[in-house]
Formats: structure tokens, C-alpha cells, sequence
């Protein structure tokens, strides 16, 4: 008597259910796509999880969630953006990411190669940041079910001595620096959408920040806060610092660097810039006594060279975003309410 496989194998250039049935197509998926470019001796041990040793002190522990559409844009891709996301999460913790974890939802139909320029991408940003990718899963939906791929990622890093970033040590006499554009980001992300109809030579930042909060903390040793303003823009995550902290920040709207570009978009749009997802700039918290040499060592490195002091912790017992307009008064910047534009995670 014949056998016959319920579900043959095939050979094919797109995702097919099979690949997330956990069998021959799935070990043949993750032997070809996912261990050709993350390979190395800990996602080689082939299990369910990874086993690293780790250093004395405390780890950071970060995880994200990436559905930007398109799945490609000017300057990078969704995978590379998933990378670096992480690794900005973890930085901001004031820790050294090691390891990151990712997780895969495929839509049937998905071609191969789609997947293989994002994934060599995912690879490229971890070889860049010095993290290493060391285990992950992959599941596969029906065509129709998820805008071709959602990833995960989760990463652990080491917190050195001697290190305290939290949102709520903000404090009056404190100031905020923001270490490059607003707003470059979502403008590009936009722009790439075809049911805008805009277009903007603007590039995406995504970029892993790691190196250069490494060298922040250890030159400068009371270094407040470190936030990362990605969903909800500058704005949101203000808030969400002013919140923990109970205190009040002022910006300085002839401060703020904000493109031209980034401008155009947004009175077209009518959107605030402040609001605009952000990927490769972060916010830094500290004593105004040592703004100055932060400023510095952010602008020797390419990715801050525009870092520049947006603001300061001006009172206590009042959670409180305001802005000093360029005309001399004042409004308040709330948190984001409603959906932000564009989606980025």
C-alpha cells in the first residue's frame, strides 16, 4: 500500500501554510532563511530556548511589537527597524544589549525573497549594534490575516555598576536634550504610503543608539533619563516622564530641531510634529550643570551630530507639558490622544 503524505512537501518561491505547520517545511524554512543569516553557536544549539551565561549585576529585559506598513521604506525596512528598536529600548535602560529574541508572523503568499532581504537586514543591524539574535519562532496565517509580516522582538542586556536611568528621577534644574531630528522617521514612513499621495526626499534614522549611550554613561555618571520617542513622538513620551516623575517640563519651540521638511509634511497634513513616531533620536534627562559636555559628545557622533537642548524640568508636584511658543507664550502639549500617525509598531 502507498503512502501518502497529507500535506507533500513543495518547493516554493512564497509562504505557504505549511511553512508554520512545525514540520519539514518549517525546519526547511528556518534551515534556509533563518539560520543561513542569524546563525551562530547559541542559536546553534537547536532547542526551544537559548542558554548564555551572563555577567554579575542586573540584566534589562525589553520587548516590542513591529506592523509599520509598508514593510519597506527610504532608508530601511521593518526588519532592521525591529533590530534597532530593541536595542534603542534596552540603551535606554542604561543597558549593554546582548541578546535578542524574534518572533515571526508570515502571511501566506509572502515571497521568499521578501523575507529574505529582511531578515539579511535584521542580521546587518545586530552585527552593527553588537547584539547577537539567539533564538525565535515563526508562525504562518492566511492570506488576507497580517500585512505580509509582523515581528517581534524581545532582548535582554547587562545594566553596568553604578548606572540608574528611570523616568522618574527627572528633577527641577534638570535638562532635555534631544539628540537629532524630530520627526524624520514617521515622514518618511508616510511618504513611502501610496494612499497619502506625498512624497519627501526624507530618509528613515532607524538606527541602533547603544554605542552612543554607552559613551554618555560612562563620561557622564549622573545621567537622569534616557527615553527613546518613538510611538506617540517627543510629546507623548514627555508626558509620560513628566507623569513618573510628577514634575513639570517647558520646551522651547525655537529649539526644537525640526526639518523643513518635517514641517511641510505637517502643516499639509495638519499634524504636530511632536507627535510624530521618531526611530534613531532619544531624549536626555540631566543636570544642567552637565549639558554642555553631553552636547558635545553627542555631536562627535553622526547619528546625534544635531543633539541640541530642547527644554528643562522647570517645578515639582505638577505632571505638566508646556511650550514656549516662538511668539512668547505658552500652550500645553498633552499626551497623544487617538491614533497616531503614521503606524509604526
Amino acid at each position: 500500500m502507498k503512502t501518502v503524505c497529507p500535506v507533500p512537501y513543495n518547493a516554493s518561491d512564497t509562504i505557504l501554510l505549511g511553512h508554520g505547520s512545525g514540520g519539514r517545511m518549517s525546519h526547511q524554512l528556518i534551515r534556509d532563511v533563518f539560520r543561513a543569516a542569524f546563525g551562530n553557536p547559541l542559536l546553534d544549539q537547536d532547542h526551544d530556548g537559548c542558554v548564555f551565561a551572563v555577567e554579575a549585576g542586573r540584566m534589562a529585559y525589553s520587548t516590542d511589537t513591529f506592523v509599520v506598513h509598508p514593510l519597506f521604506f527610504k532608508g530601511g525596512n521593518i526588519g532592521d527597524l525591529a533590530v534597532n528598536g530593541t536595542v534603542n529600548d534596552l540603551a535606554c535602560c542604561g543597558a549593554v544589549p546582548r541578546y535578542l529574541a524574534t518572533g515571526f508572523i508570515l502571511e501566506e503568499g509572502l515571497p521568499l525573497t521578501t523575507l529574505q532581504a529582511i531578515v539579511h537586514s535584521m542580521q546587518a543591524a545586530a552585527g552593527k549594534a553588537h547584539v547577537s539574535i539567539v533564538t525565535g519562532d515563526t508562525k504562518v496565517v492566511e492570506h488576507g490575516k497580517c500585512d505580509g509580516i509582523f515581528i517581534n522582538t524581545s532582548g535582554v542586556g547587562i545594566v553596568p555598576e553604578g548606572i540608574n536611568i528611570a523616568p522618574s528621577r527627572a528633577t527641577v534644574g534638570d535638562v532635555v536634550i534631544c539628540s537629532g531630528n524630530i520627526g524624520v522617521h514617521g515622514v518618511a514612513i508616510m511618504s513611502a504610503r501610496d494612499s497619502l499621495g506625498f512624497e519627501t526626499a526624507l530618509e528613515s534614522d532607524t538606527t541602533a543608539l547603544n554605542h552612543i549611550t554607552q559613551q554618555l554613561l560612562c563620561t557622564i555618571a549622573d545621567v537622569h533619563v534616557l527615553r527613546d520617542p518613538t510611538r506617540g513622538g517627543v510629546g507623548t513620551t514627555l508626558n509620560e516622564i513628566a507623569a513618573a516623575a510628577n514634575v513639570a517640563i517647558e520646551l522651547d519651540e525655537a529649539a526644537l530641531p525640526v526639518p523643513n521638511a518635517v514641517k511641510a509634511a505637517s502643516e499639509i497634513l495638519g499634524i504636530d510634529p511632536l507627535y510624530i513616531a521618531n526611530e534613531g533620536i532619544m531624549l536626555v534627562i540631566l543636570p544642567e550643570r552637565h549639558a554642555e559636555q553631553a552636547l558635545r559628545l553627542l555631536q562627535r557622533f553622526v547619528e546625534s551630530k544635531n543633539a541640541t537642548t530642547v527644554g528643562r524640568v522647570v517645578a515639582s508636584g505638577r505632571a505638566t507639558v508646556t511650550l514656549k511658543t516662538v511668539y512668547g507664550n505658552h500652550r500645553t502639549v498633552p499626551m497623544l490622544a487617538g491614533e497616531q500617525l503614521p503606524r509604526i509598531c
